[in-house]
């Protein structure tokens, strides 16, 4: 390199310096940040309520109160249930076929959760039957509100309530405190305690919203199964089943047991199993490891203002009697089919799942008095409950009678159309008549949709027996009943579908 280029290169070098230093001695730092760490920084407002209502303050420390007095009592129910042998049935045969390496694979155990409640410091608790009726032995598994972990065995199932007891080898548990569901009203606040969607000892609020809810979910083998269940809106999820719906006094007033669902998640509504009920199955399963449940030997159903009406009662209340069970208490003690029964040992009754469940609380041998409604007058008997198996004793092994042949000529008479009840009938033929079974009523042969008699499950192909609890021989017996009665009088109907007779009450519209 030449003289004159390093010449060139310092003074290009000086100037540059020269340059920095002009543009640094007109720089401005900018103003120091102040950050949210800052002492002068001041978070939130002064509240705007300056004398909170006392009454709120005592409602917030009745569900705080309550979750801490019925939590501990609260239990996680883990249930292992057992595969299937195989899952492909004899498919697992016919794959031999192909060679011995060729097999179905092995089905897995499955496993599920639920809840429930200790009623005794023993160790028993109760829950759901759903909940371990599928469950493989030494599959139930209780994790406690402390976490502790242990294995519990089952003492018995009631699937005509969907409840079962199981137990735990422990002792001094933390028990639930039980209250008297049949006080229990519309509108309370209670509390659902559980473990839904795997989150333990999960307490949610609501109000009952309902009471002697029949939702239709709850059969045993039989078909038979008792529902009066509380609703409410307290949100109950998979998991809550079996744990407890409490009060604000942190007592149990029934067992959760399932929700009105479209999603199979909570959407507004679930329902739990009374406690009076829960507690009288959970000491007949402990005592022995069966329920031992007295009958009345009869099929109910609800009485509504129809029904009422048709009967002349001046409320809608009650149970009326569709069915008598042959060798059934009721039968034994004078019941008839009609009758509406009112109340039993003082309790009213206002639908027949309340008096199923009364009934469903007494044993075998005791004896209930029930108050009756018949013709006009009311009067009480007293009834030795009764089980199934007496029940099936007393009605015999026999045959079932044959209906006498009549005698009557089949009526030539033509249908005739009610448009005011929505529904057209027919005479029965002699055909029918021994198809079906009777010997007299009218068949109906069209039922206008939306009608009268459709709203009140009247359908094609039922026969109507008698009205007025008069007897139905022609189209013309039943037009000459209905034309005695004026718009907005109900007609009590005594209807024959398949093997089953039944009262329906119907209306002349207004």
């Amino acid at each position: 390199m030449s003289k004159r280029s390093i010449i060139a290169m310092v003074a290009l070098t000086i100037i540059g310096v020269l340059f920095g230093v002009v543009l640094a001695s007109n720089y401005k730092a900018p103003a120091a940040q102040k950050y949210a760490g800052d002492s002068g920084v001041k978070l939130g407002a002064p509240s705007q309520i300056k004398n909170p209502s006392p009454d709120i303050k005592a409602l917030n420390k009745a569900f705080v109160e309550a979750s801490k007095a019925a939590t501990p009592a609260v239990v996680s129910i883990n249930v292992t249930i057992k595969a299937p042998k195989h899952p492909g049935g004899d498919m697992q045969e016919w794959f031999h076929f192909f060679g011995p390496d060729l097999k179905l694979p092995e089905a897995q155990p499955e496993q599920a959760a639920g809840s429930g409640v200790i009623i005794s410091p023993e160790g028993y608790i109760l829950t759901n039957n759903h909940v371990v009726a599928e469950a493989d032995v030494n599959g139930v598994e209780v994790v406690m509100n402390d976490t502790k972990r242990l294995k519990a065995k089952v003492i018995g199932t009631d699937p005509t309530v969907d409840l079962a007891v199981i137990k735990v080898d422990a002792k001094d548990l933390p028990t639930a405190a039980f209250a008297n569901s049949d006080d229990l009203q519309v509108g309370e606040w209670v509390l659902a305690i559980g473990n839904p969607l795997g989150l333990q000892s999960t307490v949610t609020a609501g109000i009952v919203s309902a009471i002697g809810r029949q939702i239709g979910i709850i059969a045993d083998a039989s078909g038979r199964g008792i529902e009066n269940f509380i609703q409410t809106d307290a949100a109950i999820n998979p998991g809550n089943s079996g744990g407890p719906l409490v009060n604000l006094n942190g007592e149990v007033v029934g067992i959760n047991t399932a929700i009105a669902t479209t999603n199979a998640h909570y959407q507004g509504y679930g329902f739990a199993i009374p406690m009076n009920l829960a507690r009288a199955v959970a000491e007949d399963l402990i005592k022995y490891g069966k329920v031992r449940r007295g009958y009345l030997g009869v099929d109910i159903a609800s009485v509504d203002e129809a029904m009422a009406k048709a009967n002349g009662l001046t409320k809608s209340q009650g149970a009326i009697v569709q069915h008598l069970r042959p060798g059934g208490a009721a039968e034994s003690a004078g019941i008839q089919e009609g009758d509406i029964i009112l109340s039993v040992d003082g309790k009213d009754v206002n639908s027949s799942p309340e008096l199923q469940s009364l009934i469903g609380r007494r044993h075998p041998g005791d004896e209930v008095t029930i108050k009756v409604f018949r013709d006009g007058k009311t009067f009480e008997k007293t009834i030795r409950l009764r089980s199934r198996e007496d029940e099936a004793v007393a009605s015999g092994d026999g045959e079932k009678e044959q209906p006498a042949k009549s005698t009557e000529k089949e009526n030539p008479s033509k249908s005739l159309t009610f448009d005011g009840l929505g529904l057209t009938v027919r005479p029965l033929t002699a055909a029918e008549k021994a198809h079906l079974s009777v010997e007299r009523g009218v068949l109906v042969s069209d039922v206008k949709v939306f009608g009268e008699a459709y709203n009140r499950r009247i359908g094609a192909n039922d026969v109507i027996l008698e009205a007025d609890r008069k007897e139905i021989r022609t189209p013309k017996d039943l037009q000459a009943i209905i034309e005695k009665h004026k718009p907005g009088d109900a007609i009590l109907l005594r209807v024959k579908r398949g093997d089953q007779v039944s009262f329906v009450a119907v209306e002349i519209p207004r």
